[in-house]
């Protein structure tokens, strides 16, 4: 069983929702996300995601994006992440790490080489929009060869051939896009978001994950009531660009979120 399976069971023992921050590397500065992920691991952060910045981030929001563009300018590279998931896990970060980026500079890096650094560096699991189940055989098995999950999308208007296909091949959990279209907060989420989760849930017994749209300590608490983890990204990485001290920023909003999910359980 790996880190992020072994998180699930134990949340799931405890009567808690994950909750899983979503932090673009080298943003706002190269060397920030060293400091900002201790931060929310320590402010109640159960997994991290790690975005790795790309020039063509098709999935993503203005406010993710903008992130993605100052990463690029800071020199983040894909190599540049898996050394940073490598020297998180030196500093004694225990928590599951997910990386989360597109397709192309994996394919450039090599799949093999890919997936073995990644294992090396301590990654647990990988999310890449632009990379459909159709199409996965490759990665999929070199992931499962180290060890690693390749997490995979289910939005609003999947249908339930597409629910049985995304539960067959996911590992780790399946990510539910609350809304159409690109990552970033909304005023509200969709009345229909509890009916969508029980659509899945009658045809996959994987961990579901909830993200896009969710930005608020209500939000949190919404989504902890029906799904198993709770995806935070755009919001966060609002007050991190904001913040005069991006760590400590960092850590108040998931001590919210925090105490949101908590007092929903």
């Amino acid at each position: 069983m790996g880190r992020i399976a072994r998180t699930f069971e134990h949340l799931s023992r405890a009567g808690r929702t994950a909750l899983m921050p979503f932090i673009t590397v080298g943003f706002p500065a190269a060397e920030s996300t060293l400091a900002i992920v201790p931060a929310l691991a320590a402010a109640g952060a159960d997994m991290i995601e790690l975005g790795v910045p790309f020039s063509d981030p098709l999935a993503d929001g203005p406010t993710i994006q903008a992130a993605g563009q100052r990463a690029l300018a800071n020199g983040v590279t894909l190599r540049g992440c898996l050394d940073t998931a490598e020297r998180l896990r030196d500093q004694g970060l225990e928590i599951p790490l997910i990386l989360m980026g597109y397709y192309n500079p994996i394919f450039q890096f090599g799949i093999e080489a890919f997936t073995e650094r990644a294992a090396a560096a301590g990654v647990d699991g990988v999310i890449i929009p632009d990379l459909p189940p159709e199409e996965s055989d490759e990665l999929r098995a070199a992931l499962a060869a180290c060890g690693l999950d390749l997490i995979f999308f289910l939005t609003p208007v999947s249908d339930d051939e597409r629910i049985e296909l995304v539960a067959e091949r996911a590992t780790g959990f399946i990510y539910l896009i609350s809304l159409t279209g690109v990552t970033g907060a909304r005023d509200h989420l969709p009345p229909e978001l509890e009916n969508f989760v029980s659509r899945v849930r009658t045809r996959s017994s994987q961990s579901l994950c909830v993200g896009f749209g969710i930005g608020t300590p209500a939000e949190a608490a919404r989504v902890g009531r029906i799904a198993d983890g709770v995806i935070v990204g755009s919001a966060l990485i609002k007050r991190v660009a904001a913040a005069d001290d991006p760590v400590a920023a960092a850590a108040a909003f998931i001590s919210d979120l925090r105490a949101g999910l908590d007092g929903a359980s």
